[in-house]
């Protein structure tokens, strides 16, 4: 039953909190967006690993250049019971975006993924960006996946067609493009593995390249290299056939996102391959280490430059980037990662050190 006059359910937009002791009204509203958006997932893949705390998630929302906007649906109690998103940068100019929406498990079926879906898809449009993308979680699909599962266009990985998301995206009018593995380590990895990874990888790497390593922000030194890597990620990663235009970074951009990624209660590790000879950055990996122990070490962008591969660098940078963490903040469950399925080379080296697939999530695309 509801209220006489009033619908079941009504959206609003948040005023996302500065901090974490802003307003309590304004805290709490994004602690109940976080909750939804966490359980939602986890409803699909069970991943309760992948859940954000509020302290972490926080200061993504306030991207230098790109700050979220967050929309709730509340119930006629008031209660939070849908959550989404739309992200993109305030440069002028820009043509794409990221949507997302999420459910409180208890409540789907009810018209609230389509009232949330129908706010934020008219936001993109009044912000005049034509290219919208989400990213949607799906159960594990293992090789060889045939009747009842949708395969991804790259040929690479599949989602189950009866999952919900999937269906909703189509009858959306969204396009599938591609898919990305989910991926676990339980950690302490086997150290003579390892080892043996790291003696291959080096050798194959030999004197021309060097690796180093760092916490939290970038050395002086690396700023440049460490931009033009982030610049590239949106250049040189697998994204299907659906073109993703160029993120340009640049030194003062590196450095307004790391003081905002500082508030957060994690760790930032930087493991970095130096070209030799010409003094240059040309691949890196970035892993996220929680200050609670019991939480997993989520691994971020990890990208070579196309003009440096081939010498097993990603191997590498994998490597050292687990043993690196490991020394340093010993305990931790586990390493979470993201990989597009037709990525092989760097699939080979994580089911090599011994990362095993637990999830996938499907990236689908809209043209307005």
């Amino acid at each position: 039953m509801t209220t006489a006059g009033r619908p079941p359910y009504t959206v609003e937009e948040l005023d996302v909190p500065t901090t974490m002791d802003d307003d309590a009204r304004r805290v709490d509203a994004f602690r109940a967006w976080l909750d939804v958006s966490d359980r939602a997932e986890a409803d699909v893949h069970g991943l309760t690993e992948l859940a954000w705390t509020a302290e972490e998630y926080l200061p993504q929302c306030h991207t230098p250049g790109a700050p979220s906007r967050l929309f709730v649906a509340r119930d006629t109690a008031g209660t939070v019971v849908g959550s989404a998103s739309y992200d993109s940068k305030d440069e002028a100019g820009t043509t794409n975006c990221w949507l997302a929406v999420g459910v409180d498990p208890a409540h789907q079926g009810r018209g609230i993924g389509t009232l949330l879906a129908d706010r934020v898809e008219q936001v993109a449009r009044d912000e005049g960006r034509t290219q919208w993308k989400t990213y949607a979680v799906s159960r594990q699909v293992g090789p060889g996946a045939g009747d009842g599962f949708l395969q991804a266009p790259t040929g690479y990985g599949a989602v189950p067609a009866d999952e919900a998301a999937v269906r909703f995206l189509q009858g959306r009018g969204w396009r599938f493009g591609q898919v990305n593995r989910i991926s676990r380590l339980a950690l302490p990895a086997d150290a003579s593995v390892v080892a043996a990874l790291r003696e291959r990888a080096a050798g194959a790497a030999g004197d021309a390249y060097r690796v180093h390593a760092w916490t939290g922000r970038t050395p002086e030194r690396w700023l440049d290299g460490v931009a033009l890597l982030h610049t590239r990620m949106s250049t040189d990663a697998p994204e299907g056939d659906m073109e993703e235009p160029e993120d340009v970074w640049d030194a003062d951009r590196l450095r307004e996102q790391e003081a905002e990624l500082e508030r957060a209660p994690r760790t930032m590790v930087t493991i970095a391959v130096e070209h030799a000879d010409s003094g240059t950055l040309v691949g890196f990996t970035q892993l996220a280490v929680p200050d609670a122990p019991e939480r997993a070490v989520m691994q971020w962008d990890t990208l070579v430059l196309r003009e440096h591969r081939g010498h097993r660098l990603g191997w590498l940078l994998k490597v050292e980037g687990i043993a690196f963490v490991e020394r340093e903040f010993p305990g931790r469950p586990s390493i979470v990662t993201f990989n597009a399925e037709e990525n092989r080379p760097m699939l080979d080296v994580n089911e090599a050190v011994g990362f095993v697939g637990v999830g996938s999530e499907g990236i689908w695309e809209h043209r307005d």
